[in-house]
Formats: C-alpha cells, sequence, structure tokens
C-alpha cells in the first residue's frame, strides 16, 4: 500500500508560493532554506517570511545573499558550502549551540549539468552537493529538526530524477561522466533520502516530502551553454523563454513551501510532489515518479552508502 497518491488539495501548476500559505499563520516558526538567496530558494525565502517564519538562509555566497536578500526582515545569513563536509560541519555546530529549534527544513541548493568536477575526497560533485552535504547537514541538524516534534524536511529533487538510477557500481562516475546521468543520480537520491528519513523520522513526530518543482529558467542553468537550451526548445536564440509549460520563479516555489507548511498533508510522508500535490507513480514519459526513485530497499542502501561516506548519521 502506497501514500503516492493525489490528496486533490486543490492547487495545480500555476500557483504561487503566496497562494499556498493564504490563510497560513508562520509566526515564530524557524525555517532554514539552503539556497534561500537565489531562484526558488530566494521566492521561497521571500514567501515564508511574508507568513511570518523566521528564514535562515545557509549560502555558499554570503556577501550574494546578503544583496539579494536585502530588504526582506525576518531573513538570517550564515555561511555554508554543501560540497565542503568542514563547512557542513561549523555551520550545524554554529546553529545548534543557538539553542533552537527548526521546523521547516528546505533543501533547495543545487547545481545542474555541471561540468566534470571533483570535491572533498573527489566525490562528484553533484552527488556530494545536491545530495550527500544535504544528507550530513540534515542528519547535524537533527537534534534541532527533531527538538519540538512535527517539524518537516523538504528535499527539492526534481523530474531529472527520470534520467538515472543510483549508480551502485559507479556513483562516483569514475567509468565515463555524463553530465545528465549524473544529475539523474542526484535528483533521485533526493527522493530517496526524503524516503529513508521519513521512514527513521516519522516516531519523532518529523515527516520528509521529496518535490519537483517544474521547469523554471533560473540561475541553476548557469552551467549550461545557450545553443543547449536553444536544442531543447527551452528558449529561442535571443534567450527569450519558448517553453509555455515553463513555471515563473513564484510558481516554481510553491511546491516546496506547500510541502513544507500545508496541514493537507499532516500524517503522511516519504511521498513525491508536484504542482502542489502528492504524484502518481509513473513509468512513462508522463508526469509523476519513478518506482525506483521510492523504492524502500534502495532508500535505505542508500542512506547507508551516505552515511559510510560522510561519517554522519544521526540515527546509527
Amino acid at each position: 500500500m502506497t501514500s503516492q497518491h493525489k490528496i486533490g488539495s486543490g492547487f495545480g501548476h500555476d500557483s504561487t508560493a503566496d497562494d499556498v500559505l493564504a490563510g497560513i499563520d508562520l509566526t515564530g516558526k524557524l525555517a532554514v532554506v539552503t539556497g534561500g538567496y537565489s531562484g526558488l530558494g530566494l521566492e521561497a525565502t521571500r514567501a515564508l517570511t511574508k507568513a511570518g517564519a523566521h528564514v535562515v538562509v545557509p549560502a555558499r555566497r554570503p556577501d550574494a545573499a546578503r544583496e539579494a536578500l536585502a530588504g526582506i526582515s525576518g531573513v538570517e545569513i550564515d555561511e555554508l558550502d554543501l560540497g565542503d563536509l568542514d563547512s557542513v560541519r561549523a555551520f550545524a555546530d554554529r546553529f545548534l549551540a543557538s539553542g533552537r529549534s527548526i521546523d521547516m527544513m528546505i533543501d533547495n541548493a543545487a547545481i545542474m549539468a555541471s561540468p566534470e568536477t571533483r570535491v572533498g575526497p573527489g566525490w562528484e560533485a553533484q552527488f556530494a552537493t545536491n545530495h550527500l552535504g544535504h544528507f550530513a547537514l540534515v542528519n547535524r541538524l537533527w537534534p534541532a529538526i527533531a527538538a519540538d516534534g512535527g517539524g518537516r524536511v523538504v528535499s527539492v529533487s526534481s523530474t531529472g530524477h527520470r534520467r538515472s538510477d543510483i549508480r551502485w557500481d559507479d556513483l562516483e562516475f569514475r567509468q565515463g561522466y555524463d553530465k545528465w546521468e549524473a544529475y539523474g543520480q542526484a535528483k533521485t537520491a533526493n527522493v530517496l533520502f526524503a524516503v529513508q528519513l521519513d521512514a527513521l523520522g516519522k516516531d519523532s513526530g518529523v515527516r520528509a516530502f521529496a518535490l519537483h518543482p517544474g521547469g523554471i529558467l533560473t540561475p541553476l542553468q548557469r552551467h549550461l551553454p545557450r545553443e543547449e537550451m536553444v536544442g531543447f526548445g527551452w528558449i529561442d536564440e535571443d534567450g527569450k523563454p519558448l517553453n509555455p509549460g515553463f513555471k515563473s520563479p513564484e510558481q516554481g516555489a510553491a511546491t516546496e513551501v506547500w510541502a513544507a507548511t500545508s496541514p493537507q498533508l499532516d500524517g503522511l510522508g516519504g511521498v513525491f510532489c508536484e504542482d502542489c500535490e502528492v504524484a502518481e507513480v509513473s513509468t512513462d514519459d508522463s508526469r509523476g515518479v519513478r518506482p525506483y526513485a521510492i523504492d524502500a530497499a534502495s532508500a535505505a542502501r542508500l542512506w547507508t552508502v551516505s552515511a559510510e561516506l560522510t561519517g554522519v548519521n544521526a540515527f546509527g
């Protein structure tokens, strides 16, 4: 029996972050939004603070974050590089020392289709940044996330997960690098992380969700040459958006904010969402989540591997 079925949320593709927060008072709540100063993360931060939340934005580029978030009240900026586990530990230690609890943890930061890059002990950068960095961060922050019960962890994946399952025999792409397969593996890892975290954390009152935010043109595309995006039909030769299905950043941030706050999801967890709705399981090219991305055995296996690689496990 799976919970991976639509619940009739009443929201959809065009809903914005403000729409899904209408009537929800987040006064006194604290959210951590990685990458909360650019693209979807910036819109999520704006919407959450508007609803009353205090938002901590860990940033690899704190000066850029301060500039982007200037004028938004209720925001706190700190330094964090998800590709550097020492930086992850330092940020987590600083936060835990403040004695505060976390109501909403949104793992939003990501890199996409980057040239082959190695970080840390030689890890492939997309897997390391998008998955392992967030894995270590959430595990280190677990005392604050679980402190009051009822918290949520939101893992921002994408339809990119359809490009690749976990490559168990070559996680680090030592046998030939493909930027899109590497992105796909990292996005599948984001979903499996939420599945296992939910299984481990629900007894503490913490639920986890993964999601596809939609197709949106943001700085996430920084590594893609213009001719490649033209070839995909995303933009024209002048850089103007062509795809009518693309969302605005305000619409793109809606699903992660909905997953982090909506009472419609009370009692649920470990599910993949899209368009502010729980997605259906799909094996074709339509919408939905691939079965391998929500497989409980794969989720447990990836957790074990990730704990071994990072040396961090709040449940071990």
